[in-house]
């Protein structure tokens, strides 16, 4: 197999290295907007550079991975649609809906696959959470809380282009709210504090936000993020139900700390990002992705589910702006859900 990876920044380089290594791959062509960052890489993994995207398609491919800038995923997504070609795509297909639907509609109208990159489905933590769920184990389930805080704040010149912490950050976790529970979000009521450094004012986003969300039936959600989290990189999600309680993102990493005398103590290596907590699961969506271009494994995440997402994002951010409860059904794109 040979696969086109289209952007090989940080998180490309990370997904070129694990293709390389992947038995079914049996070479990689690597492109990006700076020629000479993919030609250092190619030579690094012993692949092939090509000096832009034409090449990609002209010179033959059986895939192909966008990590490329987000603006541009939407454009490549239909280009490898139309070429008859599986995509894996990091989130998100588009920072709006317009291009979002789009994107998706060409990949339907073509008969080909789109995989999300959603990594958190292949999180250990996360799949026993869905797990435990599914099972019973936790009895009716009443409450979630679900948060990610980030230590460090990304560079001011990504905040424009980045969608705002809703669409940006927390849409992992509306994801995963979704996917872990199996149901759907039918409102929500967001707010978000800008108190923090100028740059999020200066770019019209929020350094810190919360949501309360209530599920289709009748379980309520809270789902925070925090752009300015010094301790360090902390993603959790709690699940509390009539029969028992668990927690995703509970190790000897996670950054709290305890005031009880007989409480934990501190991480004395606390988790730093989301690529160093995150690492085996971005290693298994990518395994997942060979094996779905191989037929041997159905799409764990396609574009419908990214849509999701981004509607409940959508809907959080109308409600911080407008400072009112937003109904999902407001949002364009509805689809049936994939749960029932």
């Amino acid at each position: 197999m040979r696969i086109g990876v289209i952007g090989t920044g940080r998180i490309g380089t990370i997904h070129a290295n694990t293709l390389s290594r992947n038995r079914e791959v049996g070479s990689l062509i690597l492109t990006d907007a700076d020629p000479a960052r993919a030609q250092e890489l190619a030579l690094r993994l012993g692949e092939t550079a090509a000096p832009g995207v034409d090449e990609i398609f002209k010179w033959g491919v059986d895939a192909v991975v966008i990590t490329a800038s987000t603006a541009a995923h939407a454009e490549l997504i239909g280009r490898a649609a139309r070429s008859g070609l599986p995509v894996f795509c990091e989130k998100p297909i588009a920072l709006d809906l317009p291009g979002t639907l789009n994107a998706i509609s060409e990949v339907e109208t073509a008969g080909t696959i789109l995989q999300m990159g959603f990594q958190r489905r292949f999180d250990t933590g996360y799949k026993g959470a869905r797990d435990a769920v599914r099972s019973g184990r936790l009895g009716r389930l009443h409450t979630v809380r679900a948060l990610t805080s980030d230590q460090a704040p990304p560079p001011p010149s990504w905040l424009p282009l980045s969608g705002g912490l809703y669409r940006d950050t927390l849409i992992h976790d509306f994801d995963m709210l979704r996917w872990v529970t199996g149901r759907e979000v039918v409102d929500v009521y967001a707010a978000g504090s800008d108190a923090g450094p100028p740059m999020f004012r200066e770019a019209g986003d929020v350094d810190t936000g919360a949501a309360l969300l209530t599920l289709d039936d009748g379980t309520l959600a809270t789902v925070t993020a925090t752009r300015l989290n010094g301790a360090g990189y902390d993603v959790r999600m709690e699940l509390a139900g009539e029969l028992d309680q668990i927690v995703v993102g509970l190790d000897d990493r996670t950054p709290i700390a305890s005031t009880e005398p007989t409480g934990p103590p501190a991480a004395d290596k606390p988790w730093s990002g989301f690529l160093e907590r995150f690492g085996p699961a971005y290693e298994a969506e990518l395994g997942a992705f060979v094996e779905v271009v191989l037929g041997q494994r159905a799409n764990p995440c396609d574009g419908r589910e990214a849509l999701q997402a981004l509607r409940i994002a959508e809907a959080c951010e109308i409600s911080r702006r407008e400072r009112r409860p937003v109904v999902l059904a407001e949002i364009p794109g509805r689809v049936e859900s994939a749960f029932r």
